[in-house]
């Protein structure tokens, strides 16, 4: 692991290996650290593994406000372009950026497929939800009638519930910084739309329902939980207290080791976060590539990908965790020297929660 100061702005570029290229998401908070850097660049070595690529992960932090970010970015993006005109880095959007915030580095397409938009929604972003929803989805053997608890209902929450909704599954309950708002009956997603569109994340509190601490849509009864926020969330003091059956991440590396372990103890099925968010990578490789045409050919593509990587791991004695870390496993040494593999799975230290 290879963690680089930038020195424009306050941040850092973790490469997890020493390879011709590396690429990953750039995220901006106040809050980013190196490590967290290191976590998600990691996460993206082993989803780009089980995709069959053989390019090191990346994960580039940024910490600034939101009065900040415009500045930061424009700075940020002068100081790696050289990076990405030499094709040692390639980047896209991730928590707190936006596709438009890249338009001056060298490789943006404005062209490509997954900038464009699809009954309003970016490309990107709407497979990257159908990712998580299809992964829930094979692992339960259907989602009709299913019942979720998501955490986030930005960019990729949105696209989860909204195609949660789609394929006949019912959002039980749904969290933002402002709290968790929950109903057995299931919430009004149109609803919802409305209300996000006009309050932002205080959305929950405009729906007439009790608000709740953000943290208890993790013991919500559902049949899915999709974390969504940062890394660590998932405790072995949290796992306790999960009561869904299935655990889907659109958030990167949520599980700490014990937090993963408690999990399974418990017999809730715990599914890899490199697979589950794998949509929109697995969505620009297929665009580069010419295979994509399409919003609809991007999600069949997708949704194959992700269905079959799923079942697979299901299949592995200590669960699909494990089972997904396997085949990642088995690509890099293919490609790697065993002094060059990454010295562990993507998990969030212990300490942190």
């Amino acid at each position: 692991m290879r963690i680089v100061e930038l020195v424009s702005v306050d941040g850092y570029v973790a490469f997890d290996l020493e390879c011709p290229m590396s690429a990953g998401g750039t995220r901006l908070a106040p809050d980013v650290t190196p490590g967290e850097a290191g976590l998600l660049a990691r996460a993206m070595t082993y989803k780009l593994a089980v995709l069959e690529q053989r390019i090191g992960g990346a994960k580039a932090v940024l910490r600034a406000t939101d009065d900040e970010r415009e500045v930061t970015l424009a700075r940020y993006c002068a100081e790696i372009a050289p990076l990405i005109e030499k094709g040692d880095f390639v980047t896209a959007s991730d928590l707190g950026t936006r596709t438009q915030d890249f338009t001056s580095l060298p490789d943006y397409r404005a062209d490509s497929l997954m900038h464009q938009e699809a009954g309003g929604e970016l490309v990107d972003t709407m497979v990257t939800g159908l990712g998580v929803v299809v992964a829930a989805e094979t692992a339960l053997g259907g989602l009709a009638g299913r019942t979720l608890a998501v955490e986030g209902f930005g960019k990729v929450g949105g696209a989860v519930v909204r195609e949660a909704a789609l394929r006949g599954g019912r959002v039980v309950a749904l969290s933002t910084l402002y709290g968790c708002v929950a109903d057995p009956a299931g919430l009004d997603v149109a609803a919802l739309q409305r209300s996000r569109a006009e309050h932002g994340d205080a959305c929950v509190t405009r729906l007439g329902l009790p608000v709740l601490p953000a943290g208890a849509l993790y013991e919500v009864a559902a049949d899915v939980l999709v974390p969504g926020a940062r890394t660590g969330t998932l405790t072995a003091e949290r796992a306790a207290l999960v009561r869904a059956r299935v655990v889907a991440p659109a958030a990167n590396v949520p599980y700490t080791a014990a937090g993963l372990r408690t999990l399974r103890e418990r017999g809730v099925v715990a599914l890899a976060d490199f697979v589950c968010g794998a949509g929109a990578t697995i969505g620009y490789l297929a665009d580069r590539a010419g295979q994509a045409r399409d919003a609809d050919t991007a999600r069949a593509l997708v949704a194959e990908r992700i269905a079959r990587l799923t079942a697979e791991a299901l299949e592995h004695p200590d669960g699909p965790f494990a089972g997904a870390c396997a085949v990642a496993e088995r690509f890099l040494a293919t490609w790697r020297d065993p002094s060059g593999l990454p010295d562990g799975p993507p998990l969030a230290p212990d300490h942190e929660g």
